[in-house]
């Protein structure tokens, strides 16, 4: 070979005298045991000559740029002798020492390794000499020896040598003149490195260079060609290469076959694939059809893949779970859901099944598509196949189930959640932590509180560990939720479970407990936060503050605003506007408007300097107590409800010049308001101009509009706005149907009441207890007692329970049409069952009906003047009824039952007043004696008609010493004068 093609790449040793000068001292600075073997032979060593300088010429610091040196050669001369043979090492150090070019010498010295030489030697010396020429020139030596063939493996060890990219021609020359053949070998092996690396570009070089040199593309070499070229996506070149391999005489190996076909198949040309293997003179097997099915769906062709799976059952070739799983996963990918099925079908029939994960991308795929009942059944499949549902799929169908976080699922999902969240439990496997708030969040807006409420703790067994943020949006669910006691359960079980109660935590509570009145205990929460270390932030501060504004309770309200001051918490607009709708809901309009006037900036509003005493800008410096939409929502409504509507209107005007626009709220609430007073004109103008503002007129708007109507008995105009809800896609809820129902008895039309409210019920509308109330009081005033009772006993069997106004009504009705007994009857029905015991309760069931209804019934007053058992007119109904009927004695045991009740002494003694006056009438005027005592004894003072009636009565009994007696001591006695409240018995 050509010295100056190999003397670049050459790696230049020193001359072995040169070495051999300072053998004494190698000792010194090299540690390799092997680092001179076959550099010098015994013979050299034996004849060379003393050294003549003496040793003391050289110091250690003379000769240490010799160490240095000698250990920068050691390093480049150092190879892994741990993966390389002791052959191979020996070979290596003794081509290097010799320095000849592989000649005689070293040919000498390589005769010995003859019998040992094959591929590992080989292999072994070409990855370690690290010299090109030496490389080259022991690869062609090998070559030449008898009983020893060059490997793939050798190839591919020469062309890592020579750097993998190919070499030169002249190199190439010198190898074809040693072994032409080699070359051949070599050429195509360098072309197949090129492909399996990817690099088809250069592969194609090395094509044209194989073939330039007279050499032709071995089978192996036209079958990784196709495949780099088909994985390229380079379809023409790889045809190309099939017809040369073709007319080579070569056939493709299966792997290339099964990739080619999978390629055409992909482009659409399923009739191209089966023309090629037909050519290929193969008989597809199931690797090779599978393939085709891969192709045909990768193109969305799911129809052909299917007469594929046919045409596999018809050549004999039976589909594999690879087949399957490959047609299931095309059907999948491309939404095919209906094929799916159908699929799945067909391979659990057949004894393939699934993997775990394509079960869970089912379950996803079917479930992102709504059908839930089959996700939830793909479950059973699993168990089916011998597969155990995991943490994945439980939660992907859960989450999919409950993540909606602005709608709830309906009843039948709801259900697949708990019974999926069933086994779960039964499985020992936890949801996720947002699966756990969206699964209770779902649990309490279906009523399912205490399914909910013990979510954690199952969760818990299971292995979940829960965070401050879990419990606090599950509190959050069930204090909305009105279940306030389940809240407080679950905080105290998150305290008890070592999890630390947080600022969010506390606000939460504190705010749903104010919002639900139970003021005392959300204090009591603001203290423990405090005294727990806990700062309460401008949330629990607002939160608390707007609760003692609503509860009149002005003083602590204030206090807690100093106490946020003092915190360096300043307030911010949600604030302000709490501030503002407290003050309204206490009654305090003006300061509430003060409050309003000095967010504007207006300083001349001083009454509530107390509440901005200190800046409310932002880091940014944006000025914090700008009102906003809720502010003037809360303003307008504040105004509505005392009257002052026209205020209310210029508030919506200034709003809407400050640029902010009207929402719902406030639109809702001044119409309402408007309605209120009568000012039906004004409140359609509204509702003109919020329809203008592209807002979409609301149940609660109609609400409003319909009940003024029926107060102004614009019965045509009523009718007219219903059906215009139901023109917008509307429909009237209970209250709405109420008020028509209500609207129509009122005027004398019960016989329509009673048909809206049968259509009610057939729209899906089902009445409550004020409807059945209204309804009842409508077929009462027309004298229709006996359907009223008819209709009270059909509330019952519905499942709607009557409240102690409905029995009110009914008492009355009995009561106006002498019907005492079955008056009697219900007032002992409702104390049995609907008596409220306190005040705040009996406020409660009055929520609903309205204000005209609740005054003629004389509740108003009734409610402010008894602070405990508000029953006093249905007693006072009762026995006056009964004393009018002339059952004295029935009045009698009414009033006793009556006085037990500790009742308001100012009703007490009306009642017994008007018993007296019957009882004197009657000629029973011991008894009436006995009850003018007993008032009397109670510190009373009773009218003058009184003693009046019990005068007439001694008369009537001819006891006229005691009624002269009697007339005496009037004279005498501190009395009061005739009142208008009493009037005596007419003789």
């Amino acid at each position: 070979m050509s010295k100056t093609v190999l003397k670049s790449a050459a790696v230049v040793f020193s001359p072995a005298p040169f070495f051999n000068s300072f053998k004494h001292f190698t000792r010194f600075f090299t540690t390799d045991n092997y680092f001179l073997q076959g550099l010098t032979s015994d013979q050299e060593i034996i004849t060379t000559g003393s050294i003549d300088a003496p040793h003391n010429q050289f110091s250690s610091r003379d000769l240490s740029f010799l160490e240095e040196s000698i250990s920068d050669a050691a390093k480049v001369a150092d190879f892994d002798s741990v993966k390389c043979s002791s052959d191979a090492v020996s070979i290596i150090n003794a081509v290097r020492s010799y320095n000849d070019g592989l000649g005689e010498k070293s040919h000498r010295f390589l005769r010995g390794f003859r019998e040992k030489l094959n591929e590992n030697l080989v292999v072994d010396v070409l990855r370690n000499v690290r010299n090109v020429e030496l490389g080259v020139r022991f690869f062609m030596w090998a070559g030449g020896q008898i009983g020893y063939t060059h490997s793939t493996a050798v190839f591919d060890a020469l062309l890592e040598l020579l750097g993998g990219d190919g070499f030169t021609d002249d190199l190439l020359l010198e190898i074809k003149k040693d072994d032409c053949e080699v070359l051949g070998k070599l050429l195509n092996v360098l072309i197949r490195k090129c492909c399996s690396s990817g690099r088809w570009n250069l592969a194609l070089e090395e094509l044209g260079r194989l073939k330039d040199l007279g050499y032709k593309p071995s089978r192996a070499t036209y079958n990784a060609l196709m495949r780099v070229f088909l994985e390229a996506g380079k379809s023409d070149t790889a045809f190309l290469l099939h017809r040369e391999m073709s007319d080579s005489g070569f056939k493709m190996d299966m792997r290339i076959l099964g990739i080619f076909v999978q390629f055409l198949c992909r482009m659409g040309k399923w009739r191209e694939a089966l023309s090629m293997v037909e050519k290929e003179e193969v008989r597809p097997d199931t690797v090779m059809y599978t393939k085709m099915i891969a192709g045909l769906c990768e193109a969305s062709m799911f129809e052909e893949a299917m007469e594929f799976l046919d045409r596999m059952r018809a050549d004999s070739c039976f589909p594999n779970v690879v087949t399957y799983r490959i047609l299931l996963c095309g059907c999948l990918n491309k939404g095919k859901l209906g094929r799916c099925k159908r699929i799945l079908s067909m391979m659990i029939v057949e004894g393939c099944y699934p993997s775990p994960k394509i079960f869970c991308s089912l379950v996803h795929a079917y479930c992102k598509s709504g059908d839930h009942s089959y996700a939830y059944k793909l479950l059973k499949k699993m168990v089916d196949c011998g597969l155990k549902p995991g943490y994945v799929v439980y939660n992907i169908i859960i989450g999919s189930i409950c993540g909606n976080e602005e709608q709830l699922p309906s009843p039948d999902l709801l259900e697949l959640a708990e019974n999926s969240y069933g086994e779960m439990v039964d499985s020992k496997i936890a949801l996720n932590r947002v699966n756990v708030s969206n699964f209770t969040r779902c649990l309490c807006g279906a009523g399912k509180y205490e399914k909910a409420f013990n979510v954690i703790r199952e969760m818990m067994e299971n292995g979940f560990i829960p965070e401050p943020g879990t419990y606090n949006k599950v509190i959050g669910f069930l204090c909305d939720a009105s279940k306030v006691e389940k809240a407080l359960l679950l905080f105290q079980e998150m305290k008890k479970n070592g999890v630390v109660p947080n600022v969010y935590t506390y606000s939460i509570l504190i705010d749903r407990f104010c919002k639900a009145g139970l003021l005392n205990q959300a204090r009591s929460w603001f203290d423990e936060m405090i005294r727990d270390g806990c700062a309460p932030n401008v949330v629990t501060y607002t939160a608390i503050i707007h609760a003692y504004l609503k509860a009149r309770k002005i003083t602590d309200a204030n206090k807690i605003f100093e106490m946020m001051l003092s915190q360096n918490c300043p307030p911010n607009v949600v604030t302000f506007t709490a501030l503002i709708d407290g003050y309204c809901k206490a009654g305090d309009i003006e300061k509430a408007c003060a409050i309003y006037e000095k967010m504007r900036g207006n300083t001349n509003a001083h009454d509530v300097d107390i509440y901005f005493r200190i800046s409310c800008d932002d880091d940014d410096g944006n000025n914090n107590k700008e009102p906003n939409v809720i502010t003037y929502g809360a303003l307008v409504d504040g105004l509505c409800k005392v009257h002052r509507v026209k205020e209310a209107r210029n508030l919506l005007e200034a709003m809407t010049e400050k640029g902010c626009e009207p929402n719902h709220v406030v639109y809702d609430a001044l119409i309402d308001g408007l309605c209120k007073v009568g000012k039906l004109d004004e409140a359609q103008e509204v509702f003109a101009k919020m329809s203008e503002r592209e807002y979409s007129p609301n149940v609660y708007t109609y609400s409003s509009l319909i009940d003024r109507l029926f107060k102004d008995k614009r019965l045509d105009l009523a009718l007219k706005v219903l059906a215009k809800m139901l023109e917008y896609s509307c429909p009237p809820n209970v209250v709405i149907y109420t008020e028509m129902v209500d609207g129509l008895c009122k005027v004398g039309k019960t016989s329509e009441a009673y048909k809206l409210m049968l259509m009610m019920e057939e729209k899906g509308c089902n009445p409550n207890v004020v409807t059945y109330t209204a309804m009842i009081d409508g077929f009462g005033k027309t004298g229709k007692v006996d359907k009223s009772i008819e209709l009270f006993e059909e509330m019952i069997s519905k499942g709607c329970a009557p409240n102690f106004i409905t029995y009110r009504v009914l008492i009355n009705h009995c009561c106006n049409n002498g019907r005492l007994d079955e008056a009697y009857g219900f007032l002992e029905e409702m104390k049995q069952t609907y008596w409220p015991t306190h005040l705040s309760n009996y406020k409660k069931v009055v929520e609903g009906f309205s204000k005209e209804f609740i005054s003629s019934l004389e509740l108003v007053g009734e409610m402010g003047e008894n602070d405990s058992v508000p029953f006093v007119s249905v007693y006072k109904v009762l026995i006056d009824s009964f004393q009018r009927g002339g059952n004295l004695d029935k009045a009698l045991a009414l009033y006793k039952e009556f006085s037990s009740l500790s009742l308001a002494s100012f009703s007490d003694k009306k009642v017994c007043c008007s018993l007296i006056g019957s009882l004197s009438a009657s000629g029973r005027i011991d008894e009436a004696f006995e009850l003018c005592s007993e008032i009397l004894g109670k510190g009373e003072v009773l009218e003058f008609g009184v003693f009046v009636d019990l005068i007439k009565g001694l008369l009537k009994i001819g006891r006229w010493e005691d009624a002269f007696v009697l007339s005496e001591r009037l004279c005498y006695m501190d009395i009061q004068w005739l009142s208008n409240e009493y009037t005596p018995e007419k003789s």
